[in-house]
């Protein structure tokens, strides 16, 4: 039996992406900037998708820019929404300790440049509050950035209020909806969200391609410089079998959010009861709001990176925080922030479920990884000298 329990890194590709690639591939090759007749079929399917997409978000498809996936979408946001605040004398952005690092690196090189960048600390439940982001907000506030639901341990932030916060201070709300699209119902004019970010590929998509909608009046600033495509925003030939097998990937997606959202429910909570069975370990981030399929937990005693092989053996494909900074021996930066010391976040699993899972392969997870921890601890010297009192243990 092999059992993929690692979708927050990647989902397998659905039978309609991969039928409206191949159909993409095959009779609709043309370069959509050409101005014969092949080619402007292929404009046509790039502006159906981009109102495919649109449609979705809720948004204007003039709003929808196409762009390689999640990390360039959060550059090109971060960096847009910057460049503007500092013409009108702007340079301090407010963002949280535990983003992905495709937005703390950016965030990074901004600072380097002069902007100033407050970082809030989610509480050890996963969550910041809107009360804490209008606080943090100053006068010369360029932007907020606040990820919708986090990679790691999946917790949903408040996404609504923040973004009326920042609505009624004047300030450009950006999240990163790369976890969320696809697994929770986003309306980006409801939500108060002027900029947002997805990636295809975690929601049965192609890899490779994804989005950033950045709302009508902000305007965008090239980070890939060329050609005229994507409104002169975003540089390089559309890579339209992706496009399409994205649009495909995610009005199926959004059709089945809420049968998908009541299966996944019942077999995370399953798997968290079943988890938490065994001693001295912790749920992180609380159990709600959450994204129906993610659970990450921290068992005390162990190293994940012993944990993942072992479970790799029994067929179980899991990981232990982001598959972009899998092969760090740092402790996850998100477990820091909500507070859990190194020696207890090194222990970390990630299990992050899709629809095709079964409960009966929830049943095998929460087996292999009883058996697997109890393992690793009867040959661990750490875990011994908790057993013997000689450590204090730090999950009760």
């Amino acid at each position: 039996m092999q059992i993929y329990a690692d979708n927050a890194a990647t989902t397998k590709m659905s039978r309609a992406a991969i039928d409206a690639m191949t159909s993409y591939m095959n009779e609709v090759y043309g370069n959509p900037s050409s101005l014969h007749s092949i080619g402007q079929t292929a404009a046509e399917a790039l502006m159906d998708a981009r109102e495919r997409v649109a449609a979705v978000l809720g948004a204007k498809p003039r709003e929808i820019y196409f762009t390689s996936g999640g990390s360039e979408a959060d550059n090109q946001a971060i960096i847009s929404a910057a460049t503007f605040g500092a013409k009108k004398g702007k340079k301090h952005i407010v963002s949280t300790a535990f983003e992905h690092h495709a937005v703390l690196h950016t965030l990074d090189k901004l600072r380097k440049q002069g902007f100033e960048i407050t970082l809030l600390d989610p509480h050890e439940c996963g969550i910041i509050t809107a009360e804490e982001v209008a606080a943090a907000i100053r006068d010369d506030t360029a932007l907020v950035t606040v990820m919708y639901a986090n990679n790691e341990i999946g917790t949903i932030q408040p996404i609504a209020e923040i973004g009326a916060v920042c609505k009624e201070r004047g300030v450009i709300f950006h999240t990163d909806a790369v976890q969320a699209v696809g697994h929770i119902k986003i309306n980006v004019k409801e939500q108060n969200i002027d900029m947002l970010s997805l990636s295809a590929h975690k929601f049965h998509g192609p890899k490779g391609v994804g989005a950033l909608y950045c709302r009508l009046g902000i305007p965008l600033t090239n980070i890939i410089e060329g050609g005229a495509q994507e409104r002169g925003k975003r540089a390089g030939t559309e890579n339209i079998p992706a496009i399409m097998g994205m649009a495909a990937a995610i009005e199926e997606a959004s059709a089945k959010i809420d049968e998908n959202r009541e299966k996944l429910t019942k077999m995370r909570d399953r798997l968290i009861e079943g988890l938490s069975e065994i001693p001295h370990s912790i749920l992180n981030g609380a159990q709600n709001p959450r994204l129906p399929g993610s659970v990450n937990m921290c068992f005390e005693g162990i190293e994940g990176e012993s944990l993942l092989l072992l479970l790799d053996a029994k067929g179980v494909c899991a990981s232990s925080g982001s598959a972009c900074t899998s092969g760090s021996l740092d402790p996850s930066h998100v477990l820091l922030a909500i507070g859990r010391p190194h020696e207890v976040a090194h222990g970390s699993l990630r299990l992050t479920l899709c629809e095709d899972n079964t409960m009966e392969e929830v049943e095998y997870i929460i087996k292999a990884v009883k058996e697997v921890v109890a393992y690793l601890r009867e040959m661990s010297p750490v875990w011994h000298d908790l057993k013997e009192g000689k450590k204090k243990y730090v999950i009760q």
